[in-house]
């Protein structure tokens, strides 16, 4: 019988050596990534994802530095500059000029009959709205995370009275209800025949569509805390003796990061499109104000005879509104590989 070559076991040898010098690099650099640097690597290679940030990172942008720009370009949302420059409107009190009276001088063109500046009442009406969606989406958010994680952690009867509450505000129709209830609570705080002053509208719509919008994430969370509170790491917790604090921002919270952002990122474009729909109805923000919903409602008075006025508030919602629900779905894929599409 033929005894072996030499050669034969080195080359086994090294055959495996290669093969591990092509695995062993790429299975090291996975383990050594965190979860955040996976799910932002995903995110990068999401072209749709990275436009729809690029966008929504520019309108918020435009509404943080609307001051500057209003002081740059010269012009302000609140003065009637027809009433400087009668020949800016015309007989009807539309804008004398085409397209809504678009010039070097007025970019957005002006609005009818008060001849107010486009341009500058739409950055500042960005400002408003999207100051507002944020300021409560951060409130539910909170609001949200505190009752649901709450609620599942202790479960019992706690769990039990929370639930009943959740499905008590669920089952309100919250527009009917934050149309019918604004003016009680301005009640509460200005009398019959005063004004009502701008911030109380803000704080007052931020309170109302908070109040009914905590409800959904505190379900969704409470359900992913009664199964987290079951697996080992929190029973290997409890037996170390850790304190219930120490458990649930330890161990329950690092696990929610995902469905807390991915809700998050869905509930802003929602409360955008609210907050503009309140204005409209008259509910919310109204004339002077710059908002998104005052500019519609404005224009939807002249879209007949100039629908320049109405164009630019209702593209630009649009646009932020598309542009942040498709960045909430990149966002949902990158963190969670699984319910991608």
């Amino acid at each position: 019988m033929t005894p072996p070559t030499p050669s034969a076991a080195p080359l086994e040898v090294s055959d495996e050596s290669a093969e591990k010098s092509i695995t062993s690099p790429d299975s090291k650099a996975g383990a050594s990534r965190s979860p955040g640097q996976l799910a932002w690597r995903r995110f990068k290679r999401d072209r749709t994802g990275v436009i729809s940030a690029i966008i929504v990172i520019f309108f918020f942008a435009i509404a943080l530095a609307a001051p500057l720009i209003s002081k740059l370009y010269g012009k302000d949302p609140y003065t009637t500059y027809a009433s400087q420059d009668p020949s800016l409107l015309d007989a009807f009190s539309y804008p004398a000029g085409a397209n809504g009276g678009m010039s070097s001088q007025f970019w957005f063109g002006i609005e009818p009959q008060l001849g107010r500046d486009v341009f500058t009442f739409l950055i500042y009406g960005i400002r408003t709205s999207l100051g507002i969606a944020l300021a409560a989406t951060l409130i539910t958010t909170v609001v949200g995370v505190v009752v649901g994680v709450t609620a599942g952690y202790l479960g019992g009867k706690t769990d039990y009275l929370v639930g009943r509450i959740i499905d008590i505000v669920l089952s309100i129709p919250s527009t009917l209800f934050i149309i019918a209830f604004m003016p009680v609570v301005f009640g509460l705080f200005v009398a019959a025949d005063d004004n009502i002053p701008t911030w109380l509208r803000a704080v007052a719509l931020i309170f109302m569509m908070s109040f009914f919008g905590w409800a959904s994430i505190a379900r969704l969370l409470r359900g992913q805390v009664l199964g987290l509170r079951e697996r080992e790491f929190v029973e290997a917790a409890k037996v170390t003796g850790a304190s219930p604090a120490r458990i649930v921002f330890k161990e329950l919270l690092p696990n929610l990061w995902t469905p807390i952002l991915i809700q998050s990122t869905l509930m802003l474009p929602a409360y955008v499109t609210a907050e503009a729909g309140f204005a409209f109805l008259g509910v919310g923000m109204i004339d002077p104000t710059p908002d998104w919903g005052v500019m519609i409602q404005r224009g939807a008075q002249f879209y007949t005879q100039d629908f320049t006025f109405m164009l630019f508030p209702g593209l630009a919602m649009v646009i932020f509104v598309l542009a942040f629900n498709l960045l909430g779905d990149s966002a949902r894929d990158a963190l969670d590989p699984k319910s991608k599409r």
